[in-house]
């Protein structure tokens, strides 16, 4: 059997893109394969659960705009499935003079992106969040939290509804374009179809080199790691309270998110890690290390962030530096308030001259279409992008 589409990868991106195909082309033959034995194991299932609002991307942007309509869609479909979601909205505080400036020039933005926000003083910051200090902050109504593997596995029943197959613990050994179709071999068989999209997240370059493609990136994964806080200190804040990013860095910096669970969490950090799926904490896996090293790009951009590298590795080895990070906008945390929490690892593409890649790649052939770096907001954004990859297929 020739499938009409072959979908590589079982996140949000891959689930979205395989429903707006078939949107498109009703009854066509779809078939879905996820290496793992369930969907979301990897970026989608380890995010912080924030629907973002899109305040930090340039005005006009590719980001800023696939973001504000991905939050309003992905808003809706929560409703239409009955998917909690909640609209505790954000504060990013400056908590140092130096960081006013570009708190301005993030309101600013706000405005140029036509999202709503709040400039608040310090006496504000304080008496919406008790436990929150600052000098200067904005407020942005909007940005709200949810489970994003719940919208996974929705989006899951939606496309299996309509006769698409997914096939779980089978992964591509060799991927062949022919004149008329593109054939994957896996451990479990040969699968062929006209049109083949790879959303393989922290593989994604490695199926694209696998399936012929000369690649001019890397990705190099980053760990995220976070901490939850002690049931106790479930009620710290309300809404979810970020520092101001530092220029430069594509990372938001350490954050007190509430989840949709009833937690809290703080973090992410950005640590450069050494193994693209090792979760534990001091992971190496020799395969992906030597990839990253073997990468000229990799020290490239390397020598281009040494100073906030070593900053993050403090943080991460020292739990009392880490917990510095968060007391600069919350005071009032303890060593004690900061339990263990399964990190994230985040793709980041990694380009020849050692830019970190901060927008969407994509890299075509006839019948192939990879997605070699979906950047965040990419959950948030995961429906327009699903949107954007199917008219690009059809286009072609």
């Amino acid at each position: 059997m020739i499938h009409d589409y072959c979908i590589i990868g079982g996140g949000i991106v891959g689930l979205a893109t395989a429903r707006a195909l078939l949107a498109r082309t009703p009854g066509a033959s779809l078939i879905l394969l996820e290496k793992e034995t369930a969907l979301g194991q990897h970026q989608t299932g380890h995010n912080s659960g924030v629907i973002h609002s899109g305040i930090y991307y340039a005005p006009g942007s590719f980001k800023a705009r696939l973001c504000r309509e991905g939050a309003a869609r992905t808003k809706e479909f929560c409703q239409q499935h009955a998917i909690a979601y909640e609209d505790r909205g954000k504060m990013i505080v400056a908590t140092r003079p130096d960081e006013v400036p570009r708190l301005d020039a993030l309101y600013d933005r706000a405005g140029e992106n036509g999202i709503r926000a709040e400039l608040i003083s310090g006496e504000e910051i304080t008496a919406r969040e008790p436990n929150v200090t600052g000098l200067k902050g904005i407020f942005v109504p909007e940005a709200a939290i949810v489970n994003y593997t719940d919208l996974l596995h929705a989006m899951a029943a939606e496309i299996i509804a309509q006769g698409a197959e997914i096939r779980y613990a089978t992964q591509p050994r060799a991927i062949v374009e022919g004149g008329n179709s593109v054939t994957v071999t896996t451990d479990s068989g040969v699968i062929e179809a006209r049109r083949l999209i790879a959303c393989a997240g922290l593989q994604s370059d490695r199926v694209a080199k696998m399936a012929g493609l000369d690649l001019d990136l890397r990705i190099v994964p980053f760990r995220g790691e976070y901490y939850r806080l002690a049931p106790r200190r479930n009620d710290v804040v309300r809404a979810m309270i970020y520092p101001v990013p530092e220029p430069g860095l594509p990372f938001l910096g350490t954050h007190l998110t509430p989840m949709i669970d009833g937690s809290v969490t703080v973090g992410p950090n950005a640590m450069l890690g050494f193994a693209r799926e090792g979760y534990p904490k001091f992971s190496v896996n020799l395969r992906d290390s030597l990839d990253m090293v073997s990468f000229p790009g990799f020290w490239s951009s390397i020598r281009q962030f040494i100073k906030p590298g070593l900053n993050e590795l403090g943080n991460s080895l020292f739990k009392s530096r880490y917990l510095r990070e968060c007391q600069r906008y919350c005071p009032d945390l303890e060593l004690s308030d900061l339990t263990p929490m399964t990190c994230g690892i985040r793709a980041q593409a990694v380009m020849k001259d050692g830019t970190m890649q901060s927008d969407f790649v994509f890299r075509n052939t006839d019948r192939m279409l990879h997605v070699c770096n979906a950047p965040s907001p990419a959950a948030t954004s995961a429906l327009p992008i699903g949107d954007m990859i199917a008219d690009r297929v059809l286009a072609a």
